[in-house]
């Protein structure tokens, strides 16, 4: 049995919305800066890994979350093919950004869905 930190657990508590604020921001504005879906989806997942060290509990469902993570590619897919083959992008090219910005945060979350799952995979996991 291990003990909870308090001052361990405190902390997590009071950074998660900063390490939210990030991520979200690093996602909505990587269309323009560097950064985007990947690295704000790695700091979103940071949230997720972060929980589990702290609090140490199971209640996150990984068949779930990787059911909400192949559909999130099958979008990511959809997406650009209609986008591109549709001719949105040439024939309305006011959102082209909108476009971007959408991509950048579908990535971000399948991303920070996929990087929780092997994560947590092998921490409930570990002894198969």
């Amino acid at each position: 049995m291990t003990r909870e930190s308090s001052i361990v657990s405190t902390i997590t508590g009071l950074l998660y919305p900063f390490i939210i604020v990030f991520g979200v921001y690093i996602i909505l504005n990587g269309h323009d800066t560097p950064g985007g879906g990947f690295q704000g989806g790695a700091i979103l997942a940071v949230l997720f890994i972060g929980r589990y060290i702290v609090s140490h509990t199971d209640d996150f469902s990984i068949h779930q979350a990787h059911n909400v993570e192949k559909a999130l590619l099958a979008v990511l897919i959809l997406v650009p093919t209609l986008f591109v083959f549709g001719a949105i992008g040439r024939r309305y090219p006011q959102f082209n950004e909108a476009y971007l910005v959408f991509m950048n945060v579908l990535i971000g979350f399948k991303v920070a869905l996929g990087l929780t799952i092997v994560v947590f995979r092998y921490a409930f996991y570990e002894d198969r």
